[in-house]
C-alpha cells in the first residue's frame, strides 16, 4: 500500500473512531473542502452550514484543507461515505471524471463577472449533463461555482510564451492543465499543494497559478515576484455529496440541502465582488516590490492561440462525451453573453 493510501486509511479510521458514536444518527453530516475556513470554499461551506442548521435539527461539521489529508484523500473519503459532502475543483476530479477537465481549456470562460455568474447559474452542461457523470463515480453534484480569475505567479517577468520557456510551473494533477501549460511554453510540474511553497523556496518550481485571494492568503507573493493576469481562466470548484447518502435521505432533507446549496451559491457570488482587488491591495501592502501585470490583448494573443490545440487534446482524452460537453458549454456561454 502506498504512503498516501496508508494515510487515507488512517484518516478514515480516525474519522470513524471520532464520529462512531454519531454514525447511526442522520443529523450529523461531515463536509470537507480544499481551502481554509476564511477562503472562498470555507466561506461557501460556512453559509451552507448556517442554512442547514437554521432550517433543521441537523449539524454540519466542517473540515478545512489539511485536517483530513490532501484533495485525493478527501475525495476517497467522500466516495467511501466517511464524508457526506466534499468541495473539490474539477482540477482534481479530472482523474475520476475526465470530462470535468473542460474547465481547463484556456480562454473558454468569460472574464465579465455578470456573464460568468449567469453561465454558472444557468448552464445546461453544469445542471443537466455533469450530474450524470458525477453519479457514475458515486457522487451527487450539487453545484459548481467560480472562485476568481486565475493569475500566474513567477520569479521572473512573464509577458509572452517565450518568457515561460523551461520555467517549471506547478499545476494540479490534471492532464489537461498539464497540456495547457505545455502549450503556453512552460514546463508543467504536478505537485500536491502542500509542497508548493517549499518548492518555490528551493527553486524546484518557479511559478504557480491561483486566484488572487489564494495567492494572498497562502503568501505565494513571498516566494514569487511577479503576478500576471493572462485572462486564461477562472478557477472553478464543485460541491458534491456522497450519492448513496443523498439518495437515502427523505425528500424534505434533499430539498433542505438543495436550498442551502442555492443560498451558499448566491452568497459566494456576492462575496467575491471586489475580492480580487482587495487581495491585490493586501499583497501590495505586504510586499510593495511585487509587480502585478494585466497582459494586453496583443500580449494575450499568442497564449490564446494555444486554446485550439488544448481543445483538441481534450476531445482526444474524452471522445464523444467530451465533445458533447464542450459543445453544450459553448452554447451556454453564448447564451450568457447574450444576457
Amino acid at each position: 500500500m502506498s504512503s498516501r493510501n496508508l494515510f487515507t486509511a488512517a484518516a478514515a479510521g480516525c474519522a470513524l473512531f471520532a464520529f462512531g458514536t454519531q454514525a447511526a444518527q442522520a443529523d450529523t453530516w461531515r463536509y470537507a473542502f480544499e481551502e481554509a475556513l476564511d477562503e472562498v470554499q470555507g466561506v461557501f461551506a460556512q453559509k451552507f452550514k448556517e442554512e442547514i442548521e437554521a432550517n433543521s435539527d441537523h449539524e454540519i461539521q466542517l473540515f478545512p484543507y489539511g485536517t483530513l489529508g490532501e484533495s485525493a484523500d478527501i475525495m476517497e473519503q467522500a466516495q467511501a461515505g466517511i464524508l457526506q459532502f466534499v468541495n473539490q475543483s474539477p482540477g482534481f476530479t479530472g482523474a475520476l471524471i475526465p470530462e470535468a477537465q473542460v474547465f481547463f481549456v484556456p480562454y473558454l470562460l468569460p472574464q465579465d463577472p455578470e456573464e460568468l455568474n449567469s453561465f454558472f447559474r444557468n448552464s445546461v452542461a453544469i445542471n443537466e449533463m455533469f450530474p450524470e457523470l458525477y453519479a457514475e463515480q458515486g457522487l451527487e453534484l450539487l453545484t459548481m461555482y467560480p472562485e476568481g480569475e486565475v493569475a500566474i505567479t513567477t520569479k521572473a517577468p512573464m509577458r509572452s510564451p517565450e518568457d515561460l520557456n523551461e520555467v517549471k510551473i506547478r499545476v494540479m494533477t490534471n492532464p489537461l492543465l498539464v497540456e495547457s501549460y505545455r502549450a503556453f511554453g512552460a514546463t508543467p510540474t504536478p505537485l500536491p499543494w502542500g509542497e508548493v511553497y517549499g518548492g518555490l523556496q528551493t527553486n524546484l518550481i518557479q511559478g504557480q497559478e491561483n486566484p488572487a485571494f489564494f495567492i494572498e492568503s497562502t503568501r505565494m507573493y513571498e516566494v514569487t515576484d511577479h503576478i500576471t493576469f493572462a485572462g486564461h481562466n477562472n478557477f472553478t470548484t464543485a460541491l458534491m455529496a456522497n450519492k448513496d447518502f443523498f439518495d437515502g435521505l427523505s425528500e424534505e432533507d434533499q430539498e433542505l440541502i438543495r436550498a442551502a446549496t442555492e443560498a451558499a451559491f448566491d452568497h459566494i457570488l456576492d462575496y467575491q465582488e471586489g475580492l480580487t482587488e482587495a487581495s491585490l491591495d493586501a499583497i501590495r501592502a505586504a510586499r510593495p516590490e511585487v509587480t502585478i501585470t494585466w497582459l494586453s490583448e496583443e500580449e494575450r494573443a499568442p497564449f490564446e492561440a494555444s486554446a485550439e490545440s488544448v481543445e483538441a487534446t481534450f476531445i482526444e482524452m474524452t471522445g464523444s462525451r467530451g465533445q458533447e460537453i464542450l459543445d453544450q458549454m459553448k452554447a451556454d456561454l453564448a447564451a450568457a453573453a447574450e444576457g
